[in-house]
């Protein structure tokens, strides 16, 4: 079968398209024809192996240990191990999984969720790492109630999309900060005012907000408190600050340190792999009431190019490879 295949930690210009052995399901194994993955910034962190913390809990060392990278999946169930009861050959299915940059993937059970009719292969790739960290941003980290006043920090991109769609639908009323570009997107999925950054600091001006979630990182703390209200909570989903040992995870541990003596709830998230979650996510799409956005497609081939695209920050939504 055809994969992307990388033998060193290093830049996504080292990715290969080769020919490899395609892989058997086990007994607890889904084999997966995969038709979309997605492409987050997880991804370009697995390829080049920063921040090093991610090699000491057990990717790699010195090399990636998992030769295929790609994570969020869509396609058609090729074949299931003998325990495998959930799920049989020709189902459509999405979810995530170890290797999805390649022809077939293997994936676990509990990993998996059936696609809904109404949402296409490329938009059901773009789901899990995203919408689960939007979804558990809100719903675990910060208990987000029906009223309150939501700014979503990074309103335009991966995450963020689905953070606004998901705030709106638990009943906030909802700002979006993004670029000059991504306003429009933001207000079309339902916020009810967009700042755009280039023009206006939302830390200096007068609004105080129940609740932040911060996707794009860039500001500190202190200023993200700011527009805070006093019994606020701040959840901080993602940063590309700091060194190559913790780079952007040292700020939300700040924060979790700092949380304890303000007045405020100062979170750190961290987004698990949850099946119940997933689920909920899946309902919400199949009553049309979460939609996943998608910037752009590449080929399988293009998956450097892709990941390239989506550091540029570009991106309107997701970025997904069709296969």
């Amino acid at each position: 079968m055809k994969a992307i295949v990388r033998e060193t930690y290093g830049p996504p210009e080292g990715l290969e398209l080769k020919e490899i052995d395609k892989p058997v399901a086990g007994d607890d194994d889904v084999l997966v024809r995969v038709h979309a993955a997605g492409v987050d910034q997880g991804v370009w962190h697995l390829v080049t192996g920063k921040p090093y913390l991610l090699r000491i809990l057990g990717f790699g060392l010195r090399r990636p240990k998992n030769r295929v990278p790609g994570l969020d999946v869509a396609g058609r169930v090729e074949a299931v191990g003998r325990n495998v009861t959930r799920f049989q050959p020709g189902d459509e299915v999405f979810g995530t999984c170890a290797g999805s940059y390649a022809e077939y993937a293997l994936a676990r059970q509990d990993k998996l969720a059936p696609k809904p009719s109404n949402i296409s292969f490329e938009q059901a790739a773009a789901v899990h790492s995203s919408a689960l960290a939007a979804f558990q941003g809100l719903r675990r980290s910060a208990r987000v109630q029906a009223g309150q006043k939501v700014l979503v920090v990074g309103a335009g991109g991966g995450v963020g999309t689905f953070a606004v769609q998901l705030a709106k639908e638990f009943g906030a009323n909802v700002t979006g900060v993004c670029s000059t570009k991504k306003m429009e997107l933001v207000r079309s999925i339902g916020a009810d005012d967009v700042i755009d950054y280039t023009r206006e600091d939302f830390t200096a001006g007068p609004r105080r907000y129940d609740l932040i979630v911060d996707i794009a990182g860039g500001r500190s703390l202190s200023r993200l408190r700011r527009a805070l209200a006093p019994r606020g909570t701040l959840v901080v989903v993602g940063s590309e600050e700091g060194g190559r040992w913790v780079q952007g995870v040292d700020r939300a541990i700040r924060a979790a340190m700092l949380s304890p003596f303000v007045s405020q709830k100062l979170r750190m998230l961290v987004s698990m792999e949850n099946e119940e979650d997933l689920e909920s996510v899946r309902k919400l799409m199949e009553a049309g009431k979460l939609t996943p956005v998608v910037d752009r497609t590449y080929s399988l081939s293009e998956v450097p190019k892709a990941i390239q695209y989506l550091r540029a920050g570009h991106a309107c939504g997701k970025v997904v490879i069709t296969v």
